[in-house]
């Protein structure tokens, strides 16, 4: 959750955030910018501090040490390399939070930043950082532009270097992610990657489809049940979520998740502990959890479809995925790496595209994204028999439907 605390209209404007776990210390904070005219949002934790900033709308981070999802010291290092115009000051949640009226938990160089915001539209930005945190994360994290894509993914968009980075920096955590983006984006890939990458690697992943179980059936499968638990039931069966003890486990389309259900998981992400049917026993189970969705969880919240308290239990560190017509440099190196596979798939010599084949892929809109890029793919391979270049009558569009997503596009 990202809320502004004075405007929500940013644009044009830059804004200092605060970043922090501690709504109390947040709000004392953003009262005191409030009162020197300074348009300041709030953040719940690194991630969320990180993506404002991406977003180009940050001047003044004011940063939590102690952080849910992050560790501070790494942050301000990512920080200090990709943004150096961001002016970073620290908060101390843990020391002065409980100071008396006056205590803002800030160090003592904020009342000069506070004098810096409220007497210049254009603060002075320094060219380096002195705060002792810098020095604590590895220097392999100041250089950001040579993250390397994660395993099974293509593409050097800056929206998917984005998630590379995030996802390396938060695979080595226990830390739930929440991983976001339109159908076919590739979620599935990016959680096995934050699998790959972690210290549970060589531990189980098992991937829950929350909508394609039947409501009835989703507690036995995701907590197991006891013999004689209900008709039928004629041996104890053990949970998925508990198959994955020890590794991660993926809950797939988790904005589908009936309500009934929601309470249900919100107690194993609270208590680590799983409960079958027909038993009074709990269990232990030390699973790391991803959820992902492509539906917008913030609008269930406030339709009531989705709790809140359990969004903010999953969405401890979001990650979104672009769709792929918002990153059209991905879909060249996305379709070579498609027909390459095809070709060795099918022990056939390699294929190329034609230069009108490849406007083509470039000019389409992609609403089913990578996962429709692939299909198109193998079909155009198949149809092209023994020719050596794919040519766009091997797509699936007919010349008035292309027109019209052409035309899409355009207007768009």
């Amino acid at each position: 959750m990202i809320t502004s605390a004075l405007n929500a209209d940013r644009k044009g404007r830059l804004s200092t955030i605060v970043a922090s776990p501690d709504a109390l210390l947040r709000r004392r904070v953003l009262q005191q910018l409030a009162a020197r005219s300074c348009f300041a949002e709030e953040a719940c934790g690194g991630a969320e501090a990180l993506a404002l900033i991406e977003e180009g709308v940050c001047r003044t981070l004011l940063l939590d040490q102690f952080l849910p999802d992050l560790d501070a010291g790494e942050l301000v290092v990512m920080i200090h390399a990709r943004h150096p115009q961001v002016e970073i000051r620290m908060l101390d949640s843990q020391g002065e939070k409980g100071a008396g009226g006056g205590g803002l938990g800030l160090h003592p160089d904020a009342s000069e930043m506070f004098r810096l915001l409220q007497n210049s539209r254009e603060p002075r930005i320094p060219t380096e950082l002195s705060h002792p945190l810098e020095r604590l994360a590895p220097p392999s994290l100041a250089s950001t532009e040579d993250i390397e894509a994660l395993p099974g993914m293509t593409g050097h968009s800056p929206s998917l270097h984005r998630v590379y980075r995030l996802t390396r920096l938060v695979a080595p955590r226990q830390t739930t992610v929440l991983l976001t983006g339109e159908t076919g984006t590739g979620k599935e890939l990016v959680a096995r990657a934050l699998h790959a990458l972690s210290p549970r690697r060589e531990r189980p992943f098992v991937v829950i489809n929350c909508a394609a179980i039947p409501e009835p059936l989703l507690e036995a499968e995701l907590f197991g049940y006891n013999r004689g638990a209900f008709t039928g039931a004629f041996q104890s069966r053990v949970g998925r979520i508990q198959m994955a003890h020890g590794g991660t486990v993926l809950l797939d389309e988790i904005g589908d998740l009936h309500l009934s259900m929601q309470a249900k998981l919100l107690r194993f992400l609270q208590e680590g502990e799983v409960q079958r049917l027909g038993s009074s026993d709990t269990m232990r189970v030390d699973a790391r959890v991803i959820a992902a969705t492509n539906a917008g969880l913030t609008r269930l919240v406030k339709e009531g479809r989705f709790r809140d308290d359990l969004y903010y239990r999953l969405a401890v560190f979001p990650i979104e995925i672009d769709p792929l017509r918002l990153r059209r440099e991905d879909i060249a190196p996305l379709s070579e790496g498609f027909l390459d596979f095809f070709s060795q798939e099918a022990h056939a010599p390699a294929k190329i595209f034609s230069p009108s084949a490849a406007r083509a892929l470039e000019q389409y809109s992609w609403p089913g994204n990578v996962r429709e890029l692939r299909q198109v793919i193998e079909r155009a391979f198949i149809l092209a028999e023994e020719q050596r270049e794919l040519k766009p009558e091997h797509f699936p569009w007919g010349a008035g439907e292309f027109s019209s997503e052409r035309n899409l596009r355009t207007s768009a």
